[in-house]
């Protein structure tokens, strides 16, 4: 089951994290992985093992917020295979109000999460039509439920879970599936990176803190995303479109 087998698939952000994790169980499944990222020494590094392991994958460096460059990357994949699969995984994180959101931070934000996919799910749908396919689009738990600082995040985040939506019912007719997932805190780099940076000397009370925010007492590790995805995407759910699916151990439904 959750055979990948033949399929092509394209996923952003694969050089560290989720995506990375993401790029590792769709290549044990048997998919051909085309990454496409700005960090290079992650991204060849996933590469690397994921060949070591016997599977198949290219590194393509590619800005998502910039459309020529992934014009030029989707070029590149379909003049060898056409895609049948797109994860939008890449993303980034911003902390603020909107008072303390400043207009840069905010229009990087929104150029980066929601420019992205519309780059990515523009120049793929178009050779996705004649044989169907499935999109999948990373959104979150903070388009769904205040979170404190996180205003301009939040708010792409719910621009991913409509721009899902639009995109469900628009090509639907062309058997192209989407949906998102949406985690709650995964402990990924960033995470560490986060906490070093704001908590020095605070890190290992800290992240216990930001674990126990969860009811299942803990984070999300970047596999279990992975294996949500890899469902998503395959055959087996086939019957799956305009969705969205909480990764976040109970934290929409049993928190309060």
């Amino acid at each position: 089951m959750y055979s990948l087998k033949n399929k092509t698939a394209v996923v952003t952000g694969g050089g560290s994290g989720i995506g990375k994790a993401i790029c590792h169980v769709f290549a044990r499944a048997g998919a051909r992985v085309y990454i496409l990222d700005i960090d290079e020494k992650g991204s060849a590094e996933t590469v690397q093992q994921i060949r070591q392991d016997g599977g198949e994958a290219e590194f393509l460096a590619c800005s998502v917020e910039q459309e020529l460059s992934v014009q030029h990357a989707i070029r590149h994949i379909v003049n060898i295979q056409t895609p049948d699969i797109l994860v939008n995984n890449a993303g980034i994180a911003h902390i603020g109000t909107v008072e303390n959101t400043s207009a840069a931070d905010f229009e990087k934000l929104f150029s980066v999460n929601v420019k992205g996919v519309y780059h990515m799910v523009r120049n793929c749908i178009p050779h996705m039509k004649a044989k169907g396919g499935v999109i999948l689009n990373m959104a979150s738990i903070a388009a769904q439920v205040g979170l404190p600082d996180r205003f301009a995040y939040s708010m792409t985040k719910g621009a991913v879970m409509s721009m899902t939506l639009s995109i469900a019912k628009d090509y639907i007719k062309y058997h192209i599936r989407c949906n998102s997932i949406s985690p709650a805190r995964v402990h990924t780099p960033f995470v560490d990176g986060f906490i070093a940076k704001n908590y020095a000397g605070l890190e290992e009370e800290m992240f216990k803190k930001l674990s126990a925010s969860q009811p299942i007492g803990r984070m999300a590790n970047p596999e279990e995303v992975a294996a949500l995805a890899l469902y998503l995407c395959s055959d087996e759910a086939s019957f799956i479109t305009g969705n969205d699916y909480p990764i976040d151990g109970g934290f929409l439904k049993l928190n309060g």
